[in-house]
Protein backbone atom coordinates (compact mmCIF):
# COMPACT_ATOMS: atom_id res chain seq x y z
CA UNK A 1 0.00 0.00 0.00
CA UNK A 2 1.21 3.10 -1.04
CA UNK A 3 2.51 4.87 2.57
CA UNK A 4 0.99 8.30 1.60
CA UNK A 5 -2.57 6.98 1.20
CA UNK A 6 -4.18 7.16 4.36
CA UNK A 7 -3.30 10.95 4.20
CA UNK A 8 -4.73 11.28 1.29
CA UNK A 9 -7.92 9.44 2.31
CA UNK A 10 -8.10 11.66 5.47
CA UNK A 11 -7.52 14.98 3.73
CA UNK A 12 -10.23 13.57 0.35
CA UNK A 13 -12.62 12.90 3.23
CA UNK A 14 -12.25 16.22 4.85
CA UNK A 15 -12.61 17.86 1.61
CA UNK A 16 -15.50 15.72 0.24
CA UNK A 17 -17.78 16.73 3.09
CA UNK A 18 -20.52 19.69 2.92
CA UNK A 19 -19.03 23.39 2.95
CA UNK A 20 -20.69 24.27 6.12
CA UNK A 21 -19.66 27.37 8.01
CA UNK A 22 -16.25 25.84 9.36
CA UNK A 23 -15.43 25.35 6.03
CA UNK A 24 -12.63 27.80 5.01
CA UNK A 25 -10.47 26.64 8.46
CA UNK A 26 -11.10 23.29 7.40
CA UNK A 27 -9.80 23.72 4.09
CA UNK A 28 -6.77 25.59 4.82
CA UNK A 29 -5.99 23.09 8.12
CA UNK A 30 -5.96 20.14 5.12
CA UNK A 31 -4.11 22.38 2.95
CA UNK A 32 -0.51 23.18 5.35
CA UNK A 33 -0.76 19.03 5.85
CA UNK A 34 -0.74 18.04 2.45
CA UNK A 35 2.00 21.16 1.97
CA UNK A 36 4.39 19.72 5.22
CA UNK A 37 3.53 15.97 3.84
CA UNK A 38 4.99 17.03 0.96
CA UNK A 39 4.33 14.10 -1.50
CA UNK A 40 3.52 14.06 -5.00
CA UNK A 41 0.21 12.23 -4.15
CA UNK A 42 -1.07 15.08 -2.75
CA UNK A 43 -0.96 17.11 -5.94
CA UNK A 44 -4.41 16.50 -7.21
CA UNK A 45 -5.48 17.51 -3.54
CA UNK A 46 -3.78 20.72 -3.53
CA UNK A 47 -4.90 21.83 -6.73
CA UNK A 48 -8.70 21.31 -5.29
CA UNK A 49 -8.00 23.48 -2.58
CA UNK A 50 -6.09 26.25 -4.79
CA UNK A 51 -9.57 25.72 -7.00
CA UNK A 52 -11.83 26.74 -4.21
CA UNK A 53 -9.73 29.43 -2.46
CA UNK A 54 -11.60 32.59 -2.05
CA UNK A 55 -15.19 31.28 -3.75
CA UNK A 56 -17.63 32.31 -0.82
CA UNK A 57 -18.62 29.50 1.27
CA UNK A 58 -22.79 29.84 0.53
CA UNK A 59 -21.56 29.96 -3.26
CA UNK A 60 -19.42 26.75 -2.91
CA UNK A 61 -22.37 24.90 -0.74
CA UNK A 62 -24.61 25.84 -3.58
CA UNK A 63 -22.35 24.23 -5.99
CA UNK A 64 -21.90 20.97 -3.78
CA UNK A 65 -25.61 20.49 -3.22
CA UNK A 66 -25.76 20.54 -7.84
CA UNK A 67 -22.94 18.42 -7.81
CA UNK A 68 -23.41 15.72 -5.53
CA UNK A 69 -26.91 16.02 -4.68
CA UNK A 70 -29.04 16.73 -7.49
CA UNK A 71 -27.46 14.08 -10.22
CA UNK A 72 -27.57 10.30 -9.96
CA UNK A 73 -24.85 10.25 -11.98
CA UNK A 74 -22.69 11.84 -9.18
CA UNK A 75 -23.59 10.92 -6.28
CA UNK A 76 -21.68 10.33 -3.49
CA UNK A 77 -23.40 7.16 -2.23
CA UNK A 78 -21.03 4.01 -4.13
CA UNK A 79 -23.47 1.64 -3.88
CA UNK A 80 -26.11 3.37 -6.12
CA UNK A 81 -23.23 2.77 -8.72
CA UNK A 82 -23.38 -1.19 -8.45
CA UNK A 83 -26.61 -2.04 -7.08
CA UNK A 84 -28.87 1.47 -8.01
CA UNK A 85 -32.76 1.39 -6.52
CA UNK A 86 -32.65 -2.57 -5.95
CA UNK A 87 -33.32 -5.16 -2.79
CA UNK A 88 -30.11 -5.94 -3.06
CA UNK A 89 -28.56 -2.79 -1.97
CA UNK A 90 -30.06 -2.78 1.35
CA UNK A 91 -27.63 -5.75 2.27
CA UNK A 92 -24.95 -4.08 0.85
CA UNK A 93 -25.89 -1.22 3.04
CA UNK A 94 -25.79 -3.83 5.69
CA UNK A 95 -23.29 -5.60 5.20
CA UNK A 96 -20.50 -2.43 5.16
CA UNK A 97 -22.25 -1.34 8.56
CA UNK A 98 -20.79 -4.74 9.83
CA UNK A 99 -17.74 -4.16 8.31
CA UNK A 100 -16.75 -0.82 10.14
CA UNK A 101 -18.32 -2.56 13.80
CA UNK A 102 -15.90 -5.05 12.65
CA UNK A 103 -12.83 -3.72 12.95
CA UNK A 104 -14.30 -1.07 15.59
CA UNK A 105 -15.37 2.19 14.31
CA UNK A 106 -18.68 3.01 14.24
CA UNK A 107 -19.97 5.49 11.97
CA UNK A 108 -22.18 7.83 12.28
CA UNK A 109 -25.94 6.78 12.49
CA UNK A 110 -27.30 10.12 10.27
CA UNK A 111 -25.27 9.17 6.97
CA UNK A 112 -25.68 5.77 5.00
CA UNK A 113 -22.55 3.92 5.49
CA UNK A 114 -21.96 3.80 1.68
CA UNK A 115 -21.42 7.30 1.75
CA UNK A 116 -17.74 8.18 -0.33
CA UNK A 117 -16.17 10.36 3.15
CA UNK A 118 -17.23 8.10 5.59
CA UNK A 119 -15.24 5.37 3.48
CA UNK A 120 -12.06 7.23 3.29
CA UNK A 121 -12.33 8.04 6.88
CA UNK A 122 -12.57 4.98 7.64
CA UNK A 123 -9.58 3.70 5.47
CA UNK A 124 -7.56 6.51 7.29
CA UNK A 125 -7.91 4.72 10.19
CA UNK A 126 -8.11 1.52 9.51
CA UNK A 127 -5.36 1.68 6.31
CA UNK A 128 -5.36 -2.17 5.60
CA UNK A 129 -9.57 -3.40 5.80
CA UNK A 130 -9.97 0.44 4.39
CA UNK A 131 -7.91 0.67 1.51
CA UNK A 132 -9.40 -3.49 0.47
CA UNK A 133 -12.78 -2.00 0.78
CA UNK A 134 -11.70 1.10 -1.57
CA UNK A 135 -10.80 -1.60 -4.02
CA UNK A 136 -14.25 -3.05 -3.92
CA UNK A 137 -15.72 -0.25 -4.77
CA UNK A 138 -12.95 0.79 -7.64
CA UNK A 139 -15.88 1.18 -10.60
CA UNK A 140 -18.36 3.21 -8.15
CA UNK A 141 -15.22 5.50 -7.74
CA UNK A 142 -14.06 5.75 -11.37
CA UNK A 143 -17.75 6.38 -12.92
CA UNK A 144 -17.99 8.87 -9.82
CA UNK A 145 -14.40 10.51 -11.43
CA UNK A 146 -15.50 10.41 -14.66
CA UNK A 147 -18.28 12.31 -14.14
CA UNK A 148 -16.53 15.08 -12.38
CA UNK A 149 -13.97 15.18 -14.78
CA UNK A 150 -17.41 15.89 -17.67
CA UNK A 151 -19.04 18.24 -14.96
CA UNK A 152 -16.38 20.15 -14.81
CA UNK A 153 -15.83 20.11 -11.69
CA UNK A 154 -12.73 20.47 -9.09
CA UNK A 155 -13.67 18.01 -7.13
CA UNK A 156 -13.04 16.02 -10.15
CA UNK A 157 -9.06 16.07 -8.63
CA UNK A 158 -9.78 14.66 -5.39
CA UNK A 159 -11.52 11.63 -7.09
CA UNK A 160 -8.36 11.67 -8.91
CA UNK A 161 -6.26 11.68 -5.47
CA UNK A 162 -8.12 8.64 -4.44
CA UNK A 163 -8.07 6.63 -7.45
CA UNK A 164 -4.17 7.28 -7.65
CA UNK A 165 -3.99 5.40 -3.90
CA UNK A 166 -5.64 2.01 -5.82
CA UNK A 167 -3.55 -0.16 -7.18
CA UNK A 168 -3.86 -2.07 -10.37
CA UNK A 169 -4.65 -0.07 -13.86
CA UNK A 170 -7.54 1.52 -13.49
CA UNK A 171 -10.62 1.11 -16.32
CA UNK A 172 -9.65 2.66 -19.70
CA UNK A 173 -12.94 4.53 -20.19
CA UNK A 174 -16.25 4.60 -18.79
CA UNK A 175 -17.64 1.93 -20.95
CA UNK A 176 -14.97 -0.74 -19.10
CA UNK A 177 -16.17 0.87 -15.35
CA UNK A 178 -19.50 0.34 -16.25
CA UNK A 179 -18.63 -3.08 -17.28
CA UNK A 180 -16.96 -3.72 -13.99
CA UNK A 181 -19.37 -1.96 -12.19
CA UNK A 182 -21.89 -4.06 -13.51
CA UNK A 183 -20.62 -7.89 -13.05
CA UNK A 184 -22.04 -8.12 -9.46
CA UNK A 185 -25.17 -6.35 -9.16
CA UNK A 186 -28.81 -7.63 -10.00
CA UNK A 187 -30.55 -7.02 -13.19
CA UNK A 188 -32.42 -4.04 -12.34
CA UNK A 189 -29.30 -1.48 -12.55
CA UNK A 190 -31.13 1.31 -12.25
CA UNK A 191 -28.56 3.34 -10.71
CA UNK A 192 -26.39 2.61 -14.20
CA UNK A 193 -29.02 3.83 -16.16
CA UNK A 194 -27.82 7.28 -16.55
CA UNK A 195 -24.46 6.96 -17.44
CA UNK A 196 -25.49 5.48 -20.84
CA UNK A 197 -24.66 8.35 -23.43
CA UNK A 198 -24.83 11.45 -21.10
CA UNK A 199 -24.20 15.07 -22.35
CA UNK A 200 -21.57 17.01 -20.18
CA UNK A 201 -23.33 19.79 -18.36
CA UNK A 202 -21.66 23.09 -18.59
CA UNK A 203 -19.38 23.85 -15.52
CA UNK A 204 -20.57 27.41 -13.15
CA UNK A 205 -18.21 29.87 -12.41
CA UNK A 206 -18.02 27.88 -8.51
CA UNK A 207 -18.39 24.37 -10.21
CA UNK A 208 -16.12 25.18 -13.19
CA UNK A 209 -12.07 25.38 -12.76
CA UNK A 210 -11.83 28.50 -13.45
CA UNK A 211 -14.18 29.76 -10.93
Amino acid sequence: MNAAAPAVHQAAALLLGYPGPGWPARRTLVRDCLIELGTPAAAPLLRFCAAVDGVPVLDLASAYVRTFDRSRRRTLHLTYYTDGDTRRRGGTLAALKAHYRAHGWAPPEDELPDHLPLLLEFAARCPAPGSRLLRDHRAALELLRMALTDHGSPYADILCAVCDTLPGPAPADRAAALALARGGPPTETVGLAPFAATTPAAPSPVEGTGR
